[in-house]
């Protein structure tokens, strides 16, 4: 979300476009109990190389698979900002910090590379009483975590976390909020929780959920975040260095913790990297910090990063797949990428 700040003085990339529109609060209120869905065509161009006019696969421990430009005529289409797979590598489910969710399956060629996205919907997200959120101040989804059929959202700007029962034919209401620990006031406002995960059952956190700010930072220049549940409840900061923000995270077999970061000045434009942490000193107290695994810059098919996730192939490869927001902005692209780690 620092992004958009930041590029309202950049006609490159218009981020401020994905901010413009003025949404009354409950705006266009429906009476039934979960949101309407409005089914989409997704038009996918593939990706066949990360790096421009390279024929490189291997960035690091990472080997590009394939990705996909994703565009559509849809008015609400884009804006993706978190996404989780139901199924490994096909069925997933995510959140656009426009306030909607939205669902899909990913198609593969036959060598398995990403080819299209097909049954692709989106609603938008309401209320306890079934009616449509339309105030974007309330509903900046930016965090997804999915566990026995529960999702977790967190938002910024309003800064909370919420549990919602996933329904793909229709999402209701929220279940309950969660108190995500971190000191409400240490919360920026346009840089709040940017990242819920669920961590490994058999891992460090027990299982616990974990919240990552974007960039709230503590008097060392640190970033926030939290275990907010189980024996390791508590704060904890991530090390911010180069000017990087945190926008999103998943684990890794191992119990590792793999965060996806950007970064975006006048200057340099937009970047992005994924760093590794150790996964025992994700912990109440902790300092996170861990190599950097992979950076790009706009040399490489990327924009707006903002979504990971990280997933078992059948033949048991561990795979990273990545998401960019578009802002809904005509300067900008939805762009999903996928590696495999070869390490």
């Amino acid at each position: 979300m620092i992004l958009r700040q930041a590029a309202a003085a950049a006609a490159f990339l218009a981020v401020a476009a994905g901010l413009s529109a003025v949404f009354p609060h409950r705006a266009h209120a429906q009476l039934a109990s979960t949101a309407p869905v409005e089914w989409m065509e997704v038009r996918a161009k593939p990706i066949g190389r990360f790096r421009l006019g390279s024929s490189q696969t291997r960035f690091g421990p990472l080997e590009f698979v394939g990705g996909l430009e994703l565009a559509s005529s849809g008015k609400d289409f884009g804006g993706f900002s978190a996404m989780r797979f139901l199924e490994p590598g096909t069925a997933f489910v995510g959140v656009a910090d426009t306030g909607f969710w939205f669902f899909g399956r990913l198609m593969r060629d036959a060598e398995g590379r990403p080819a299209g996205v097909e049954e692709f919907r989106m609603s938008p997200m309401v209320d306890e009483a079934g009616q449509v959120i339309g105030d974007k101040w309330y509903v900046d989804a930016e965090g997804l975590a999915v566990h026995d059929g529960i999702a977790t959202v967190s938002f910024e700007r309003e800064h909370r976390v919420v549990e919602y029962r996933i329904d793909p034919d229709g999402m209701a209401g929220p279940i309950r909020n969660l108190d995500f620990v971190i000191p409400k006031e240490e919360l920026r406002r346009n840089a709040g929780l940017e990242t819920v995960i669920k961590s490994p059952e058999g891992g460090p956190q027990h299982g616990a959920r974990i919240v990552i700010a974007e960039r709230s930072l503590d008097p060392l220049g640190n970033i926030f975040g939290a275990v907010i549940e189980g024996p390791e409840r508590g704060v904890f900061t991530v090390a911010r260095s180069d000017g990087y923000d945190v926008t999103d995270g998943a684990f890794l077999p191992n119990g590792d913790l793999l965060i996806l970061e950007r970064r975006f000045t006048i200057a340099q434009s937009i970047s992005m990297r994924l760093r590794r942490i150790p996964g025992g000193t994700v912990r109440a107290g902790g300092l996170l910090d861990g190599p950097v695994l992979m950076e790009a810059n706009m040399a490489y098919r990327i924009d707006n990063m903002e979504a990971l996730d990280v997933w078992l192939r059948e033949d048991g490869a561990t795979m990273v797949s990545i998401m960019s927001d578009d802002n809904q902005s005509v300067f900008q692209r939805s762009l999903y990428l996928e590696f495999r780690m070869v390490e």
